[in-house]
């Protein structure tokens, strides 16, 4: 079978008028190549505020959706990088990241085309910050925050951030690590520190730390040949053959099996009953044995499971995340499984001053649900809620809208007079059409 032709030639051929007709088509039917030329088209001048959009609202789609826009996001970034763009590219990159982690530790599976996206994601995050370095101590904070208390991945490698944290940068992170590394202990965070500590000599070139420290791990050959390179690119041959030769003779020892302590303990509790309460104890024994971001990953996961299963359970998720200090995953937990109207209007309140397209439909159900009731404070409210959706809508630029969805509700609502009254006291202004108010219902 031959090979298939290569079809630029003949596009060369053709005016621009019938490529745009034909990419036009293909867009129509490809949504990850759609969302990347809109994003081209919004980014020509170095606006990334179509981008920000895109992962505003891509956390409502389905998986394939997400991760189309997601991709269109990280093309636009790399197409900027390379073209050595003057706009500060690292905060749209850094929460590109935080996206991509936040909902990859919702769906539990960091495997896929979205890992592999997590993966690309922190790679152009690192080049955007050599480009434009933040605050190296800010960097140096994300850093440590992703490593110690994330979900697992991404795994920073610092050389690549190297550059941007500088001297300050690297000092911070080398001081959370010592005073992990004294506090003693096994668990996450010892192995987190330790994983850094070796990073942390290979970016400051120091070789006798380094060499110390992949010698006092278990006598591996991968890790055996690291010393011999490390020593051999710094001129020490005779030292690295040394080691060579000794390395033979050492055998692999067993790791034993660790004994059942307090977060054992609490996680046969959880697993019995997971629900809230069991939730919070796991997390004060794992945090103490500095095993909490392993269980904490765990844990969710079961009470994804279940959030899947009903109402009640869907509030349950939510309850703990908030109780876990993570009210964006508790919004997308409601949003995703379905969380009861009472709890959703709760974090909509909470999200409605940064986040206000997000939380529109929300707010309008609950008129809805309050006009239905046809009771004088249920109208009263209506109004108040009424007033808040325009605001939402003029922050969310989207005015019109509201003028539009008002029309439609006085509408269908015209004959309860009461509320028509309650509206023109919160002083919304009427379509022309609304009559004056008779007698109130």
């Amino acid at each position: 079978m031959s090979p298939p032709s290569d079809l630029r030639p003949y596009l060369r051929t053709l005016d621009a008028e019938t490529l745009a007709d034909l990419l036009h088509a293909q867009a129509e039917r490809d949504p990850e190549l759609r969302h990347s030329l809109e994003l081209r088209a919004a980014t020509q001048s170095g606006d990334v505020s179509e981008a920000h959009r895109l992962l505003d609202t891509a956390v409502t789609d389905g998986n394939g959706e997400y991760t189309a826009k997601v991709g269109a996001v990280l093309d636009t970034l790399q197409r900027m990088l390379d073209l050595g763009s003057r706009a500060d590219l690292a905060p749209l990159a850094r929460r590109t990241v935080d996206d991509i982690s936040e909902v990859l530790e919702q769906s539990g599976d960091h495997t896929g085309d979205l890992g592999d996206r997590l993966d690309r994601a922190v790679a152009l995050y690192a080049r955007a910050c050599a480009a434009r370095p933040p605050d190296p101590e800010k960097l140096a904070d994300w850093i440590l925050e992703v490593e110690f208390d994330g979900p697992g991945r991404p795994s920073i490698d610092l050389a690549d951030f190297a550059t941007a944290l500088g001297e300050p940068g690297l000092r911070r992170i080398k001081s959370t690590v010592d005073d992990v590394l004294t506090a003693g202990g096994p668990g996450h965070r010892r192995d987190v520190a330790e994983r850094l500590r070796e990073q942390l000599a290979e970016v400051l070139g120091d070789v006798d730390e380094l060499v110390a420290i992949l010698s006092a791990k278990p006598p591996r050959r991968d890790v055996s040949l690291k010393i011999v390179r490390v020593l051999r690119a710094a001129g020490r041959h005779s030292e690295a053959i040394a080691h060579a030769a000794r390395a033979l003779t050492h055998d692999k020892n067993p790791k034993p099996p660790e004994p059942e302590d307090e977060t054992s303990r609490r996680r046969k509790d959880f697993d019995a009953e997971p629900d809230r309460e069991t939730f919070a104890a796991l997390r004060e024994a794992a945090t103490a044995d500095g095993k909490w971001t392993t269980q904490r990953r765990a844990a969710l996961a079961r009470l994804r499971e279940l959030a899947a299963e009903s109402t009640g359970q869907a509030d349950e998720l939510a309850r703990v995340l908030l109780d876990d200090g993570r009210p964006d995953e508790a919004w997308r937990a409601c949003v995703r499984f379905g969380a009861s109207p009472e709890l959703t209007l709760e974090l909509a309140e909470q999200r409605a001053a940064e986040h206000p397209a997000e939380t529109i439909p929300v707010f309008r159900e609950h008129v809805e649900e309050l006009i239905e009731r046809k009771d004088p404070q249920a109208y009263q409210e209506a109004a108040r809620r009424l007033k808040l959706l325009r605001t939402l809508h003029k922050r969310a630029e989207s005015a019109d809208e509201f003028t539009a969805y008002l029309a439609a509700l006085v509408e269908t609502h015209r004959r309860k007079t009461r509320l028509i009254t309650e509206i023109r006291t919160a002083r919304i202004a009427l379509p022309k059409a609304v009559s004056s108010p008779r007698a109130p219902r």
